[in-house]
């Protein structure tokens, strides 16, 4: 292999390993706030209200 074919490839490879580190860091970031904002206690409030509501159209509707 002609050395600088492989250079560009180590190039490659070492952008991918550091890209998808940076990567996992921020998906555990996003992950992390919709588990605050899901588990929020206002918001298990409106999605409880939501399905009873659900309930009412689909009684109604049925």
């Amino acid at each position: 292999m002609r050395p600088k074919t492989f250079f560009v490839l180590l190039v490659i490879a070492a952008a991918y390993i550091l890209g998808s580190r940076a990567g996992r860091e921020r998906y555990d970031q996003i992950v992390e706030s919709v588990t605050a904002f899901w588990n929020n206690p206002d918001v298990k409030k409106a999605r409880k209200n939501a399905k009873k509501q659900a309930e009412k159209a689909r009684r109604r509707y049925a």
